[in-house]
């Protein structure tokens, strides 16, 4: 048996190597995925090998993962649940895809992840492994019972690295898991399943990598122009830039200005609620001028279906459903949506607070003649109003007169005061 592994070189994934090797008798193909974890990777080859491993991959995709994974997600303004940037559940549809090319190269007959029994992540694996190729077999330890029974908690999994001379830099303590990426860094379980767990105060507030807190950040605003081209954004201040290296100088300028912490609790797939704390400066930056572009932009009718689509949207990608028809569909949709998506924007970043300070576009429907209040002539008649706002209130009318006005609406005793 031959199978591919995802894998990090953290503590689950160096034991889930030997232990795969050893409980399949099986060769065992490791793989990492360079989506922006930085000095994470470094000597993950020669650990993998170390560990039981018979080959290793480390495959750079950062680009693809901005440019085919990410900008679309903001294409789409999605944010799962108002608040979740989708950094983790973005990279999991691009892992798995090449994932199965390792596979099918080697000709393996399984493909296996170390992702919790409890988390999203199983499902966004598994759910992509079956829409990308249904005849591999799939092996995740987690849910099996002689792999928990083996390992109830760190110490023993810190004590079969020691017995079988598995390099770890693991503790029997550690206070909380992160999941890094181009896009964002979570932090979740340990201290931070207790949800009124301050991790922002002096003594916590080291746990964050990318983000100064915002009482630090620079006591000056700094100003950005971000260019968009059909909904995506091409250059920064006038210098353009392919869609990583935009991410990569967002994250910068928005980590030293306090920008993109998020604290939220949310509703895992599996069906439980969970604490995580995110880190997603560039991603914020992006999300937000975007939004702002699409005001000047966008058609309004056009602009409030896809608002409307933007929940089951979002809540695909958390799910997992990157892969699938219905995802897809939506996808179409909204870069049709984009087409006039163009101009630049204007923003301020100051002490973790965007404001949007001016936008401009050649395809800009504000028409100042229109909008102003200074009796400025234009084809907008205000006399039109009257019909308008009549044939508006014709169905109110009615009910009025023909069932009444509920008393609810007077019921409240109000101070009428006659003077």
């Amino acid at each position: 048996m031959k199978v591919v592994l995802a894998y990090s070189g953290g503590l689950d994934t160096s034991v889930i190597v030997k232990w795969i090797k050893d409980r399949f008798n099986a060769e065992v193909i490791t793989f990492a995925a360079d989506v922006g974890q930085g000095e994470e990777l470094s000597g993950l080859a020669q650990k993998a090998k170390a560990t039981g491993a018979s080959a290793h991959y480390t495959v750079d995709l950062k680009d693809e993962f901005v440019s085919d994974f990410i900008y679309p997600m903001i294409r789409a303004n999605a944010i799962y649940e108002g608040q979740y940037y989708l950094g983790t559940s973005i990279a999991r549809p691009l892992i798995a895809k090449v994932q199965v090319e390792i596979a099918r190269k080697e000709k393996a007959d399984a493909v296996a992840h170390g992702a919790t029994g409890k988390g999203n992540d199983q499902c966004r694996f598994e759910i992509s492994y079956g829409a990308l190729a249904p005849d591999l077999q799939i092996i995740s330890p987690w849910r099996m019972a002689d792999f928990r029974e083996a390992f109830p908690g760190r110490s023993e999994m810190i004590e079969y690295c020691r017995k079988h001379n598995i390099n770890v830099q693991a503790s029997a303590k550690k206070p909380y898991s992160m999941d890094r990426n181009m896009l964002h860094i979570s932090y979740e379980a340990g201290i931070l399943e207790d949800p009124w767990f301050d991790p922002t105060v002096p003594e916590n507030k080291d746990m964050f990598k990318t983000t100064v807190a915002p009482e630090d950040a620079p006591d000056k605003p700094t100003y950005l122009e971000l260019e968009f081209e059909n909904g995506d954004c091409v250059a920064i201040d006038g210098v353009r830039m392919k869609p990583s290296e935009v991410l990569m100088r967002l994250n910068k300028i928005g980590g030293e200005n306090g920008i993109g912490r998020v604290d939220i609790v949310e509703n895992r797939f599996v069906g439980m609620k969970s604490r995580g704390v995110y880190e997603t400066p560039g991603g914020t930056i992006l999300e937000f001028a975007h939004r702002n572009m699409e005001t000047l932009t966008m058609d309004r009718e056009l602009m409030h279906l896809r608002d409307s689509l933007i929940p089951k949207y979002a809540e695909l990608i958390y799910n997992g459903f990157w892969y699938a028809p219905e995802r897809e569909a939506l996808q179409a949709f909204i870069d049709k949506s984009q087409d006039t998506v163009t101009g630049t924007v204007r923003i301020k970043l100051y002490k973790g607070n965007l404001t949007c300070v001016g936008r401009k576009s050649p395809l800009s429907l504000y028409d100042a003649n229109i909008a102003s209040m200074e009796g400025v002539k234009s084809e907008y008649n205000q006399d039109d109003a009257t019909g308008f706002i009549k044939l508006q209130a014709l169905r109110l009318r009615q009910r009025a007169r023909k069932q009444g006005v509920s008393d609810k609406i007077f019921a409240a005793k109000s101070m009428l005061v006659r003077e």
